[in-house]
């Protein structure tokens, strides 16, 4: 029986637009000759890359093209959440690492039981519940980092 894998590494990737500040920060090589005049060095080569591929950067600096509609059916970018819901998610990790039960669950359900305020905490997260788990699960980017 052939089972199902889901990617769980997170990578950073900035998508390749053609321009001189692009080609310099990655070592682009242009040849107006080729069809694809672009080429950037991967451990695997020198491999063509047009505007509109992805650049993904490795654990140790090398870098890797992704076409784009490959990277757009593989890749999501990671949920975008408040400062203060992303400080509750670090808390409630570091208290999963104390007590054991509950985890995301203890979390959402504390938000109900005890309530919350139009505005606050639990108002973002019972109103933003999917993006919540996603963030939990997957990893998060904070409102205004960049």
């Amino acid at each position: 029986m052939k089972k199902a894998y889901r990617k769980t590494a997170t990578i950073r990737a900035e998508q390749f637009d053609g321009s001189d500040a692009m080609v310099e920060k990655y070592h682009i090589e242009y040849d107006g000759a080729y069809i694809l005049p672009f080429r950037i060095k991967t451990p695997d080569g020198w491999l063509g890359i047009k505007a509109s591929d992805w650049i993904s950067t490795g654990v140790n600096g090398e870098h890797w093209a992704i076409a784009d509609d490959v990277f757009k059916k593989t890749y999501a970018e990671l949920p975008v959440i408040p400062k203060d819901v992303a400080e509750r998610i670090i808390t409630e990790h570091s208290l999963n690492d104390l007590i054991p039960s509950g985890g995301i669950y203890r979390a959402m359900i504390q938000t109900v039981v005890y309530g919350y305020q139009k505005g606050d905490i639990g108002d973002w997260i019972v109103n933003h519940s999917d993006v919540f788990a996603r963030a939990w699960l997957d990893g998060y980017q904070v409102e205004g980092h960049k």
